[in-house]
């Protein structure tokens, strides 16, 4: 929590945002004030556990306030650069390595930081404040603006705690999450709040924030991607070292790190380099539901075989109707925005809080890096033949009059724009990740939004930049600046913090994307993620790469129709009922 005001902040706004943040950091808190700008901070002890180490943390020059949320994987590193430059430290944490790094370089330093991370540096002697977030957007970072300056924190629900936010609906935002299911950013569900843009820094002066500056966008690896054909396994030595790498620096932490357990690639290839990076007493912990037994949506079975497979610790945590409901106002009160995603998430941290355990990794991601999604086969093939058969006499007007007769089927009108979308890739990506259609929005949002101007290629084009021209290379860009960015990156923060878990991504990582970009057009030879499954020395078994992929899932929307809190039409009914 930072503030820059007029006035200072007062004592029952700054205690309602660090109430609100409290699960995000229960081992200690911690203000500084000075001159009408504040810093708050609570904790989560993960590296360097003595209260040294607490935030927030003034620089060894004392000209420097930090307030940090998230972890630099590759500090010990650049500690040993400064200690050799004539730098001292006074605890063996990262937050002090970020700040003397700043002290040295000032912005020069990020793209040094290998991370997840938003903080706020406050220089004393020039009166300018500091904000920063990482590539990927895995730790939020939100502005809102109040009378008499502006406030920071990474949780919207902390700002609204100050009481000085006006409740005011943001029309973008909130359209935004009835079309897609997220609310894209920097737009959020409130005018006065914003989100910092992912790799984006400001600048903090005269209790105003700057326009951000993009320091690194994500985007580039796909769209600057060159063709470099290399024999398959050149690439999978390559693809190896660099996950191998990645998992090390993701292991760093002075408690035990455990993992999420599927009976999926992705957590299984993790938990195999884990394994070889030297993790110990490693435990997988698997959530799994009664309505699941037996079927092939239940992933315990398969998650145990893997675990046997590495010789990890397995816990399997069963969750039923009965506790979801019990769970449901806490569930609501710690989304941070409207999602129809990050149930499970919540679940599988609280298990791991039950195990005592304040970090676990997580395989988000490998699909939108690797080409796990069936819209990376489907969608570019339906484009390609969508547009042959469009140039026939009357397909038009006949896909046109099928898309009108599946929306009414469907009860979802997004089908009625069928025809006109599926002539780009932007367009059938929207089709198939849409939530509701834009003919709907006005009247979801009170009148807030107008549909009939709705463009999809432009609104992806709003939320991603520019697009290669391989549709497999546009999809991986679009999944990783839409879906995962505003969904399950922002579900993993508030779904694990709620519980004191701190999440990590080792296959959402900007260093790991940086070192697999020139292989990047490569990957569509390798179905079925097998770059990632055959990563591990001991890869997983051929059963796991070939069983039909079951998600995340969680019966949700059986719940509360049995409950009677919702209609049991999946994604739709769960979306009107978190948004209420």
């Amino acid at each position: 929590m930072a503030a820059f005001t007029d006035l200072p902040i007062p004592d029952v706004a700054l205690h309602g945002a660090l109430s609100q943040l409290r699960a995000r950091g229960p081992d200690g808190e911690g203000v500084w004030r000075e001159n009408g700008v504040t810093l708050g901070h609570r904790r989560l002890a993960i590296l360097d556990l003595d209260p040294r180490a607490a935030q927030p943390m003034h620089s060894a020059c004392g000209r420097y306030v930090i307030a940090f949320n998230g972890e630099i994987y590759n500090f010990r590193a650049l500690r040993d650069e400064l200690l050799a430059a004539g730098g001292s430290f006074r605890t063996q944490s990262d937050t002090e390595v970020l700040l003397e790094l700043f002290a040295r370089e000032g912005v020069a330093m990020l793209p040094k930081l290998h991370g997840m991370f938003a903080f706020v540096i406050w220089d004393r002697h020039t009166q300018r404040g500091f904000a920063a977030r990482d590539p990927y957007g895995i730790k939020p970072l939100y502005v809102a603006k109040v009378e008499g300056g502006v406030l920071l924190a990474s949780q919207v629900k902390a700002l609204m705690a100050t009481g000085l936010v006006a409740n005011a609906a943001d029309v973008e935002g909130q359209a935004g999450f009835w079309l897609l299911g997220s609310v894209p950013e920097p737009q959020t569900w409130y005018r006065d709040i914003r989100a910092i843009p992912a790799g984006h820094y400001a600048w903090i002066e005269h209790n105003a924030i700057s326009a951000t500056t993009c320091w690194q966008d994500i985007g580039a690896a796909w769209r600057n991607t060159s063709p470099q054909p290399l024999p398959d396994d050149a690439v999978q030595a390559r693809v190896r070292a660099a996950l191998r790498e990645s998992v090390a620096r993701h292991l760093v932490a002075d408690v035990p790190v455990g993992v999420f357990l599927s009976g999926g690639i992705d957590s299984g290839a993790l938990a195999g380099l884990m394994v070889e990076a030297g993790a110990r007493d490693l435990q997988g912990i698997t959530i799994a539901y009664d309505e699941f037994a037996g079927s092939h949506e239940d992933e315990a079975p398969v998650a145990a075989a893997i675990a046997a497979h590495y010789g990890i610790q397995h816990h399997v945590r069963r969750v039923g109707r009965d506790e979801f409901l019990a769970d449901l106002p806490r569930i609501r009160a710690a989304m941070d925005q409207p999602s129809i995603d990050g149930i499970n998430t919540w679940y599988a941290s609280k298990a791991v809080a039950e195990l005592g355990l304040k970090v676990v990794v997580s395989g988000v991601g490998g699909d939108e890096l690797f080409q796990g999604y069936q819209s990376f086969h489907q969608l570019p093939r339906l484009v390609r033949r969508w547009r042959g058969l469009s140039a026939l006499p009357g397909i038009r007007w006949l896909g046109s009059k099928a898309g009108q007769w599946q929306a009414q089927r469907s009860g979802n009108a997004r089908w009625r724009h069928a025809a006109n979308w599926m002539q780009t890739i932007e367009g059938a990506w929207w089709l198939r990740r849409g939530l509701f259609a834009p003919d709907d929005v006005s009247e979801l949002t009170a009148g807030m939004a107008d549909g009939a101007k709705f463009d999809p290629a432009q609104s992806v084009h709003a939320m991603t930049g520019t697009l290669p021209r391989d549709p497999r290379l546009a999809l991986g860009q679009i999944e990783s600046m839409t879906y995962m960015r505003n969904q399950l990156l922002r579900d993993s923060d508030w779904a694990s913090m709620d519980h004191s878990v701190e999440l990590r991504t080792p296959l959402v990582d900007a260093y790991l994307l940086q070192q697999l970009q020139p292989l990047l057009g490569n990957f569509s030879r390798f179905p079925n993620k097998r770059l990632l499954a055959n990563a591990p020395a001991k890869p997983l078994p051929e059963s796991i790469i070939q069983r039909k992929k079951t998600g995340f899932g969680i019966p949700v929307a059986r719940w509360l129709a049995d409950a009677g809190i919702a209609a049991n039409d999946g994604s739709r009914g769960w979306a009107v009922e978190v948004a209420r």
